[in-house]
């Protein structure tokens, strides 16, 4: 199972991404430097919206969606 994910940063602005495990991409993105260069300097986040979806393909086709 993967799941889209967007998230919140501190300054309102969001950032989009695909997991298989929601609650430790938060961790990494709040609490590790293995969060993304874009949210480094933009914490704590919060996740706003996710979606699940059975294979990367279909996560990565609506990931591509979103962030057009």
């Amino acid at each position: 199972m993967y799941y889209v994910y967007i998230i919140k940063c501190i300054d309102g602005t969001l950032y989009t991404g695909i997991t298989r495990n929601l609650e430790k991409r938060l961790f990494e993105h709040n609490n590790t430097e293995k969060g993304a260069k874009y949210t480094r300097n933009r914490r704590p986040v919060k996740i706003v919206y996710f979606k699940e979806y059975p294979d990367r393909s279909l996560a990565s086709k609506e990931e591509f969606r979103i962030k057009n």
